[in-house]
């Protein structure tokens, strides 16, 4: 399919190959996928460093002495990061793919990458037989990337099947479908408000500090500190919400000591026969180590398993006699499940958690145009009117001489008339005129000369060939 309908610049528009029904799935899997990856507290910092530099650089008065140490910053927090998070490796394979794609042979890929196909420059650069071609696989996920320089290798994809099959495979390795205590060492890594889903289906949701680990690396205890809930598919449960969690949640993994079965899979004449009813008082020992003493006061069940057991009067000890909770503490909500079978980023039921995501500290600046510029945003609007619309070209002459005598620190709208009298062929006076200035400008202004030489060529030289058909 076309990716846009136009040949030449037209084409470096972010347009559209997501009517393929193939990229369309991916892009709506990888958002799925995205939504339950887990990230470091670098990665926030990460992100507020580039936001930081981002809001500098595009200020119009921006003093060069913070920019300068904006980007020291940048490079430090860059140079460590650490083992990189979920999030950031699928921000490995979103970059390599949706931004920096490449589809079909390594002799003769063509572009689909929205990056790629917004820069003038890299869209014919990264042809040249130094930008190295590798077929884009999971290995893809150890490429790192530097948003501020050309790329020194693209990814391949034969099919966007492909892209699909790749993401699955890693999605294979995160936290959500894993579980266990690496995962669970990913939520801590996160400081912020994650979700542990027991075998039993209940979903734990709070800030992780804390995990007891078995010889055998399998989950004896987790706790969060701080706003947690408690839900079970998504939705929360009565009583057990961020409110009532306000101090945070512990509670125990794993089987009753010497038990051949999960606690979640006990009827209730199993528990009865332990001790474990309502009204009574008893005592009984996790595999861990992990002692409860209390009186039951309420069994709770989902779709046949046991999810939580609420005791009164209730004392936990672990085995070298730490007490975990105590009885003036209050009820004590002893979550029930044999493993950890699942950790996400975000409260299960986001809705009622009403989960406040991070928010930069870093604003940015209002810009207050003067009305010289305002002036100039309206001779690009009516150049782009031009442009689509196919009509009043007549216009075109006087909009290049307001260019030349009004803004010559602008160059970008003479290459936007440039190219649209280039190809309608019915103005090569003008045609002529614009191309001169440029080529002068291009000669005189090293910061640009790069730009407008390859905008220039890509006029001249449409790369509708590279692109996806």
């Amino acid at each position: 399919m076309a990716l846009c309908d136009a040949p030449e610049l037209q084409l470096f528009k972010k347009a559209p190959i997501i009517a393929d029904t193939d990229y369309n799935n991916y892009l709506s899997y990888f958002g799925s996928i995205g939504a339950k990856a887990m990230f470091s507290a670098k990665d926030f910092e990460l992100y507020e460093a580039i936001r930081k530099l981002s809001i500098l650089k595009e200020a119009i008065d921006a003093d060069e002495t913070k920019i300068a140490r904006a980007e020291k910053e940048l490079r430090y927090i860059n140079e460590n990061m650490g083992e990189p998070s979920e999030m950031a490796l699928l921000g490995r394979l979103h970059w390599w793919t949706v931004e920096y794609g490449l589809i079909g042979t390594l002799e003769e890929p063509k572009i689909y990458g929205a990056g790629l196909l917004s820069s003038i420059g890299e869209s014919a650069s990264c042809m040249q037989p130094q930008v190295e071609k590798l077929w884009y696989n999971l290995d893809t996920i150890n490429y790192s990337y530097d948003i501020t320089q050309p790329q020194p290798q693209l990814f391949v994809t034969e099919t966007f099947q492909n892209l699909i099959d790749v993401l699955e495979s890693f999605a294979n390795t995160m936290a959500f479908r894993v579980g266990g205590a690496e995962s669970v060492m990913k939520a801590i890594a996160c400081k912020n408000v994650a979700t542990a889903v027991y075998s039993s289906g209940l979903q734990v949701s709070g800030t992780f500090t804390d995990i007891g680990i078995a010889a055998n690396d399998d989950v004896t205890f987790i706790k969060t500190t701080g706003a947690s809930a408690l839900a079970f598919n998504g939705k929360q449960l009565d009583g057990h919400s961020k409110n009532y969690h306000k101090d945070g949640f512990s509670s125990p993994v794993g089987r009753l000591k010497d038990a051949v079965k999960p606690l979640e899979d006990y009827t209730d004449e199993e528990l009865k026969s332990i001790g474990i009813y309502v009204g009574n008082s008893t005592s009984f020992t996790f595999g861990s180590g992990i002692k409860i003493d209390g009186q039951v006061i309420h069994i709770l069940r989902a779709e046949g398993k046991i999810i939580l057991i609420v005791f009164n009067n209730c004392t936990v000890t672990e085995s070298n006699g730490n007490i975990l909770f105590q009885p003036e503490w209050g009820n004590y909500d002893m979550a029930v499940g044999e493993k950890i079978v699942s950790v996400f980023n975000g409260a299960a039921d986001k809705d009622a958690f009403e989960e406040i995501t991070l928010i930069s500290k870093e604003m940015t600046h209002h810009m207050n145009y003067d009305d010289k510029t305002l002036q100039l945003h309206q001779l690009y609007k009516t150049v782009r009117e031009i442009r689509e619309s196919g009509e009043k070209l007549e216009q075109l002459p006087d909009i290049f001489n307001q260019l030349k005598n009004n803004y010559r620190q602008d160059w970008l709208c003479a290459l936007e008339i440039l190219e649209i009298v280039y190809h309608k062929k019915n103005y090569h006076q003008l045609e002529k005129e614009v191309q001169i200035y440029l080529e002068l400008k291009a000669s005189r202004e090293a910061d640009h000369d790069k730009l407008i030489s390859d905008g220039l060529h890509v006029i001249k030289h449409p790369v509708s060939q590279l692109l996806v058909e």
